[in-house]
């Protein structure tokens, strides 16, 4: 009986100390959690853990924070903060106010305690300022499987020890500050499926030891500074994803993987032929080979691949015609083969007759009845044989100088068996000028003019300035009656608006086609060579996203007091109108419920008019969803960087606005005005002699990211009235740093069709353009790939949803 009872006490007193054991050992995970939050200054993301007295491992996830444990151990720690505001430029590793963590911050001291959690699968630890060089100590975490550390301020090298970390699977240390080469010994990762490390400073070459990493399926490196020659990448038999965009890679194009899906490449310096094995990628959906040094015809099979819907072979040097029974792929959606040397007509698929299909062949010397964007055949011909005759030169240089080294090797031999000959015969004095005076013949025969063929062809700066210097003949001059004739003599009913910039009027041509025409009012001051010199600039310009200039008109006239010179612009007619007004419907009552009163009408009850209006704004197909307004800025963007950096003189100062960018009848988008406002401000010069306008030289780059800023918020919200301007627009985003003020602003049809990554990424693009003093606004160059990073995230979320929606 005894015995009896003291078995359930034993049994008792056992299971009460494996619960103080248990307890124990999640108390110092707890204390580790507490440490490391300590540790990262509290961010706002871990305020939930100050008031909660549970086990953490039970806490409520969410969209910044989840702890996962298995047992009594902490698997998985993911964390995202709110220090998206990256810094564009340079970045030497220490503390910087208002984006980094404090001076105070260690992270050799934070990664030891983050090593005590031993049991780590999964660590991500985003946007939350740590700076610092990246400690070695990382692979005490030896069991990790996904390391994620991107959008922080980690500088320096990739430590080699993070090879040790056996297990890991996915590596993203994305929006860093690395430097230096990528760490060559990564194929000790054997389980690595994706290799992401986007924009940093990485700098060398392509590390071979990625070639062997057998399981990789995605592989990311765009960004950044590696150079020289990309090796083959077949033996990367699951590689699903390659983005190497904007590096300095030089060399022809590989062989490629038979599984790729998405193959981004653009902005290096490829050169030499696409391979053929590339029209055999059956999977491929996604190619960019854009803005390189490519050449020759692409194959036809390239745009009849049987999953291929995106393909962009932009402003490279290829050439040649296509076939007219080319055939494009069932999924072949856009197509962009602007600004290369394609002569011919374009085959049917590719003539922009299906409306299912994007294509723009600007830039090139094709037969296409009423396009204005295309030069002559003959200047696509040339370029093409002074490209085969600097071929060939370089080939006969080659022989030159291995045939002069050859004949100086002899030449050599023949001097020592003279030399010895001679020094048996005593004559050596005699024989010694005349080896040194031909060697000054054959030194001088190996050198050639080549350094001027070599700066010549050295760097591709724009197609368009090539084409332009080889004598583009000028935009057309048109007489003041075909203008009067085109528009009624300038009747009310053509009037289509006026601003600073002059009246506008609609006009049609004899032809029939529709054009713009643009009437300034300038000074008698300013000089008919002035003028022209603009007009010749204007009419050289050629970009898919820049209304086509087709010609000019000047006149006289006497009704302005002093008498002034009248120049008429002409462009080409956007039958769509501008952007801003399918940024939002114009419905009667609706057109005056903007966000806030929206969500006043809703409190007073007057939920059927809020309905409604919600109901015409979300399904008007007028009004662009966030996808379609995010294709709008990304073509804007590429226009501006163009007149920035692709054309010389560059134009900084664009009077970018909404009502500026007009629509086509396929809703792409074209800048109109470009390189007026340089008119104008010669003009307003000329009027009031004022030296003012000299000390805005050095701000005309800021100018134009400023204003595009604004262009982006209004993208965002909606337009805004001309009454409220711009301190309506500063005003409101004071809301976007919270996710209920940007409920309240942002227009329902950019929330209801955008991914929260991309809506982001967008908003903090627009701050920098318009909050950051004039020296630390981003170039166009970085909100450009600010913006094409979210179209991507915003192409991923809606695949995602369409494969939930579909399942």
């Amino acid at each position: 009986m005894e015995h009896s009872k003291v078995l359930p006490l034993l049994f008792l007193s056992w299971v009460m100390m494996f619960l103080q054991s248990t307890h124990q050992l999640q108390n110092s995970q707890t204390q580790v959690l507490y440490q490391l939050r300590k540790h990262l200054e509290f961010p706002k993301a871990l305020e939930s853990w100050g008031n909660y007295y549970g086990d953490l491992c039970q806490i409520p996830a969410t969209a910044h924070m989840s702890i996962t444990c298995q047992g009594n151990s902490i698997t998985e720690l993911k964390v995202m903060g709110d220090k998206l505001f990256k810094l564009f430029g340079m970045f030497d590793g220490s503390s910087l106010p208002n984006h980094t963590l404090s001076e105070a911050f260690l992270i050799d001291s934070f990664v030891t305690t983050l090593t005590r959690l031993t049991s780590l699968r999964v660590l991500s630890l985003v946007s939350l300022g740590i700076y610092g060089e990246f400690p070695g100590k990382i692979h005490r975490l030896n069991s990790l499987e996904y390391l994620d550390l991107s959008s922080n301020y980690l500088f320096g090298s990739v430590p080699p020890d993070i090879s040790r970390l056996v297990m890991l699977q996915s590596l993203m240390l994305d929006g860093n500050y690395f430097n230096g080469s990528v760490p060559d010994t990564l194929d000790s990762l054997t389980n690595l499926t994706v290799l992401s490390l986007k924009n940093n400073r990485f700098r060398g070459p392509f590390p071979s030891s990625i070639c062997r990493l057998g399981r990789l399926t995605n592989l990311a490196l765009s960004h950044n500074e590696i150079s020289g020659k990309l090796p083959d990448l077949s033996k990367l038999s699951h590689l699903h994803m390659l983005d190497l965009r904007e590096n300095h890679l030089d060399s022809e194009l590989p062989v490629m993987p038979i599984r790729l899906v998405t193959v981004l490449l653009s902005k290096n310096s490829f050169s030499g032929e696409i391979p053929r094995p590339f029209g055999a990628l059956s999977q491929l959906q996604h190619l960019d080979l854009s803005f390189n040094h490519l050449t020759g015809t692409p194959s036809r099979f390239l745009f009849s691949l049987p999953n291929i819907s995106y393909l962009d072979l932009a402003s490279n040097m290829l050439s040649g015609k296509l076939p007219l029974n080319l055939t494009c792929g069932g999924k072949l959606g856009f197509v962009d083969m602007s600004n290369n040397r394609f002569i011919g007509t374009p085959p049917r698929c590719l003539a922009g007759a299906s409306g299912e299909r994007v294509v723009k062949l600007g830039g090139n010397c094709l037969s296409i009845f009423g396009s204005h964007d295309q030069h002559q055949e003959f200047l696509c011909e040339e370029a093409e044989n002074e490209g085969k005759q600097f071929q060939g030169r370089k080939v006969g240089i080659l022989i030159a100088v291995i045939g002069g080294g050859v004949l100086i090797l002899v030449f050599f031999v023949l001097v020592i068996l003279l030399l010895c000959t001679n020094r048996c015969s005593c004559c050596c004095s005699r024989e010694k000028s005349v080896p040194q005076t031909r060697l000054k013949v054959v030194t001088d025969n190996s050198h050639t003019s080549l350094s001027a063929e070599v700066l010549a062809s050295a760097r591709l700066i724009s197609q368009t300035t090539k084409l332009g210097a080889q004598g583009v003949p000028s935009c057309r001059s048109f007489s003041f009656e075909e203008l009067k004739e085109a528009t009624d003599d300038f009747d009310s009913s053509r009037f289509l608006g006026e601003g600073s910039l002059g009246k506008l009027y609609r006009g049609t041509l004899e032809n029939g086609s529709s054009i713009a025409i643009r009437c300034l009012v300038l000074s008698r001051k300013f000089s008919s060579q002035s003028i022209r010199g603009h007009l010749d600039w204007m009419s050289k310009l050629n970009h898919p996203h820049l209304l086509s200039f087709l010609g000019h008109c000047t006149q006289t006239s006497g009704e302005h007091d002093p008498v002034a010179t009248i120049l008429y612009l002409v462009y080409e007619y956007m039958p769509n109108g501008s952007y801003r007004t399918h940024l939002s419907g114009q419905f009667g009552m609706c057109s005056k419920v903007n966000s806030m009163s929206k969500l006043n009408l809703s409190v007073l009850g007057n939920s059927m008019l809020l309905e409604y209006c919600l109901f015409v704004e979300s399904f008007s197909e007028k009004i662009l969803t966030w996808p379609d307004r995010l294709a709008i800025l990304i073509e804007i963007a590429k226009a501006v960087h163009f007149l920035h950096t692709g054309v010389m003189p560059g134009s900084f100062n664009n009077h970018l606005k909404t009502n500026n960018i007009l629509l086509d009848e396929h809703k792409i988008a074209k800048l109109s005005d470009y390189g007026v406002s340089a008119i104008i401000e010669e003009n307003e010069k000329l009027e009031t002699k004022s030296e003012t306008h000299k000390s805005k030289k050095m701000a005309k780059r800021e100018d134009d990211v400023y204003n595009f800023g604004f262009i982006l918020l209004e993208s965002l919200i909606g337009p805004v009235p001309t009454t409220k301007g711009e301190a309506y627009l500063l005003n409101e985003m004071t809301s976007f740093g919270s996710q209920d003020g940007r409920q309240k602003i942002v227009s329902p049809t950019v929330l209801t069709t955008s991914s929260q990554e991309s809506l982001s990424i967008a908003i903090s693009i627009a701050n920098k353009c318009v909050l950051l003093e004039p020296s630390a606004r981003p170039s166009f160059e970085d909100v450009l790939w600010n913006l094409q990073y979210a179209a991507q995230m915003q192409s991923a979320a809606d695949a995602e949803r369409k494969s939930d929606t579909s399942s």
